[in-house]
């Protein structure tokens, strides 16, 4: 997250990047200060979280210990962060999409035979290794040999600025676009059809599949605030108006408590809801930009 509410140019930074709630509700920021961490994931074969930033992909251990950076100098304004099931690493940033196959050891660009490579999003199928899809300024793009090669699978035309798979199946997948609305695809990610109306004139920062519901999922955009679908996407209810207002930049279900929902507010910090977000309770991180949120499994 970032404190940029109320913030002058040339004073103190803010307290911002990795922050971690406690089982008694409060926050605390793991690891260094730095404020532009946009993405996070996290590996269950290593206990380590994979934090894609301003300055680079940082890697920063589930307990307490000493953060890396493993990219160079040559990278930067990264964008989204994913791992494959066989241990790959890629990351998304302004200049395309890269892969390392040793631990961030090395890094390959595998974005070069794409015209447009500014990528907002990046994710591997978590069932099939060599299998990765992205989003860029052009619509949502399949590779099937770790980015040797790229096709179009849908949203032409459209910025992607999301995408997720569905932890139920592992073939639905959904993509946020900027003002293009949702698309979504039914075939494993080998192409992608609107859905409709919804997000449409808006930028979809974020989506969430509920680990406890395989047929609700929330999104979360600019000027769409939150809006919660219980049937996989077919209707969508608004649920932000107790929110202090409609700009969200993430939004995530807690794993452990069905109907339990968080949303960041755009520098309000964190709100979560009991009841599917019918109703919103302020968590914490008052005045902060929360672009992405996680439930570790260690953390938690």
């Amino acid at each position: 997250m970032s404190q940029t509410k109320d913030y002058v140019v040339g004073a103190t930074l803010k307290p911002s990047g990795l922050f971690r709630r406690s089982p008694g509700g409060g926050w605390e920021l793991l690891g260094k200060a730095n404020p532009a961490v946009i993405a996070l994931t996290e590996s269950n074969q290593s206990s380590q979280i994979y934090l894609a930033a301003g300055n680079g992909l940082l890697e920063i251990p589930k307990q307490r210990g000493v953060q890396r950076i493993l990219t160079g100098q040559d990278v930067t304004e990264l964008r989204d962060v994913s791992l494959d099931p066989a241990g790959g690493i890629y990351f998304s940033y302004v200049g395309g999409v890269r892969l390392s196959k040793d631990g961030g050891q090395t890094w390959q660009e595998i974005s070069g035979s794409l015209r447009r490579h500014y990528c907002d999003a990046v994710r591997a199928d978590r069932t099939h290794p060599g299998v990765v899809i992205i989003g860029n300024e052009e619509g949502v793009f399949r590779s099937d040999d770790s980015g040797k090669s790229w096709r179009l699978a849908g949203a032409s035309g459209f910025q992607v600025m999301r995408l997720e798979q569905s932890p139920h199946d592992d073939c639905f997948w959904l993509a946020g676009t900027q003002a293009g609305g949702l698309f979504s695809s039914t075939d494993c990610g080998h192409t992608f059809e609107n859905v409709g109306a919804i997000g449409v004139g808006h930028n979809i920062f974020d989506i969430a599949f509920d680990p406890t519901n395989q047929k609700r999922v929330a999104l979360a955009g600019w000027g769409l605030g939150v809006v919660v679908s219980s049937d996989l996407g077919k209707t969508w209810r608004n649920w932000d108006r107790a929110l202090p207002n409609s700009n969200i930049w993430s939004v995530t279900f807690d794993p452990d408590h069905s109907g339990r929902i968080y949303a960041g507010v755009h520098e309000e910090g964190v709100y979560f809801s009991e009841d599917a977000g019918k109703t919103w309770v302020l968590s914490g991180l008052k005045g902060a930009i929360v672009y992405r949120m996680l439930f570790s499994s260690v953390a938690r």
